[in-house]
């Protein structure tokens, strides 16, 4: 009767210590799945099989759509399709969303896009919203006019109006730029660079305002871009608040074309300063 109690009582620690182990086991699979796996965005990415980018069509050099060819190139396209390549290994498996200054914003919040690429200035406010790589170009705030007005710096443009793109950084770099210098002027904001340019043709505003790289691509005989410029711009990848995946390949992307020279490559294939 002992001995069949005794054999009894070693069968049940026997399996107990089995539940443990294979229960321990488990737990230790499961805690290095999770810490060996990608990043879930990293991974939504992959599992859908293309990459969602924001980007401008109205920015010639920059992101750029050809009304008559409907083919949208420029810098920011190319870094697109880089992107596209180290995440899932073809250049081509992008898609892209046409955005503005007002709109990249919400497409992202809302899941629309992975990236802005999109002339996006990194500022200490945006941070708090969008997760940003480092800045892959740099820029200043600048002032296009037409050549008949005899305007030569921000000074003459006292007393006149200013048209900006609605939610840029340009409305704050002048105004503060106008405190500093004691100029009073009015800024009109508008949806679309196009819209800005018409403005400033048909005689509506006296002064196109916004970073000079992208007035470059709406310059004419008639006018001229000013030489002075204001607070820096710094253009970096934007991706949602959370991202961290995404975040950190782009980072290390632009990080390595720094290195290699790539960067200032494509920089220089679309003659952007």
């Amino acid at each position: 009767m002992m001995k069949k109690l005794l054999t009894l009582i070693l069968t049940v620690l026997m399996c107990a210590g089995m539940v443990l182990a294979a229960g321990c086991g488990s737990e230790s699979a499961a805690s290095s799945g999770a810490g060996s796996g990608e990043a879930p965005d990293l991974k939504a990415v992959r599992d859908r099989g293309v990459l969602r980018v924001g980007i401008k069509v109205d920015v010639p050099k920059f992101g750029f759509k050809d009304p008559n060819t409907g083919e949208t190139s420029g810098m920011e396209i190319d870094l697109a399709h880089r992107m596209a390549k180290e995440i899932l290994g073809d250049e081509s498996k992008v898609e892209f969303e046409p955005v503005t200054a007002k709109t990249r914003g919400p497409l992202l919040d809302n899941g629309e896009v992975d990236f802005v690429i999109a002339t996006f200035t990194i500022t200490d406010e945006r941070k708090k919203s969008y997760n940003f790589t480092e800045p892959y170009f740099k820029d200043g705030v600048a002032l296009m006019v037409k050549k008949a007005a005899n305007i030569q710096s921000l000074a003459d443009l006292d007393g006149k109006k200013i048209g900006v793109a609605q939610s840029a950084t340009s409305k704050q770099a002048l105004l503060d730029a106008m405190k500093e210098k004691g100029v009073k002027a009015e800024i009109l904001e508008f949806g679309t660079y196009p819209e800005i340019k018409t403005a400033l043709d048909s005689g509506r505003i006296d002064c196109f305002s916004v970073d000079g790289a992208i007035l470059a691509g709406y310059v004419d005989d008639s006018t001229m871009i000013l030489p002075d410029r204001y607070a820096p711009q710094l253009y970096g990848i934007a991706a949602k608040k959370g991202n961290e995946g995404l975040t950190k390949i782009a980072n290390d992307t632009i990080a390595a074309m720094q290195s290699s020279g790539e960067l200032d490559k494509l920089i220089g294939k679309w003659g952007l300063k």
